[in-house]
């Protein structure tokens, strides 16, 4: 029985205007008030998102997000914490050398802010993400706190071949996925949606035959291979599409509402 769903944003549950078509809204706010819950996932943190938890009417006290591809999990009301995971600048060392070395554009996140370094200027990161601080250092002046993540934001030109050449001892280091063409992430081994999704779950006790999660891209992977039902758009990478249940229409066509309209037909 499905009792949870679980929702990328970015090309996915937002079509390219980065709306919530009335349609998706519609049919997601009435699964939630049946009792179902309905969990964003997302890289972003609660703050950079807010407006879709309030269009989707997701503020009661049990609703939750998944934010940082799974490193937080968050109430939506009291910003309690109910999980999170992170890194400190030991674990970001071989990050920063390897940008160091290739004069690499470089954001680090913690739960709270950004921090874009200086070191070497060209990032886009403040262009994709709002909602949240910024602030300007240089490497050597991170403070000594628990990070979620890092991230390459350029260009795609100019970041297919950077993530072509990444060594693979790096990637050993940590679970890098592309969230977008023109966003790579750093998070810590171990971090992802479902690792996330996980612990909500049990916090609920249900397990992963009771999610259905929908996504597009490298970091909804683990969450579409876990859940009972993992649902991927039209517009989704292949190597996603080839672990899903179902494919759906595109996040330009509703393929959330399409598919949740027809697998929940006696409940809508």
């Amino acid at each position: 029985m499905i009792k949870m769903i679980a929702l990328d944003l970015d090309n996915t549950l937002l079509n390219s205007k980065k709306e919530i078509s009335p349609r998706n809204e519609a049919v997601l706010r009435k699964l939630h008030q049946q009792g179902i819950h309905v969990v964003l996932c997302t890289g972003r943190p609660i703050n950079a998102i807010w407006p879709y938890i309030e269009q989707l009417g997701l503020t009661e006290p049990d609703d939750y997000t998944i934010t940082f591809n799974g490193g937080l999990v968050i109430n939506n009301r009291t910003k309690d914490h109910l999980f999170e995971m992170g890194m400190d600048k030991h674990d970001l060392a071989p990050l920063l050398h390897f940008v160091n070395a290739h004069h690499i554009p470089l954001n680090v996140l913690d739960f709270d802010q950004v921090f874009e370094l200086n070191d070497f200027p060209g990032s886009i990161y403040r262009s994709v993400l709002k909602h949240i601080k910024f602030r300007n250092i240089k490497a050597a002046q991170l403070p000594g706190e628990t990070f979620s993540k890092a991230v390459m934001a350029i260009s795609p030109e100019k970041l297919t071949p950077i993530i072509k050449e990444l060594p693979a001892d790096l990637k050993k280091h940590y679970h890098a996925v592309q969230s977008q063409a023109m966003i790579m992430e750093f998070l810590p081994i171990g971090v992802n949606k479902a690792a996330g999704l996980k612990v909500l779950l049990k916090h609920f006790g249900d397990d992963f035959s009771n999610l259905m999660s929908f996504g597009d891209a490298d970091n909804d992977l683990e969450m579409i291979e876990a859940a009972r039902q993992g649902i991927v758009m039209a517009n989704g990478l292949p190597a996603v599409k080839k672990a899903a249940t179902a494919i759906t229409d595109s996040n330009d066509d509703d393929g959330v509402a399409t598919y949740c309209e027809r697998f929940f037909a006696t409940q809508l």
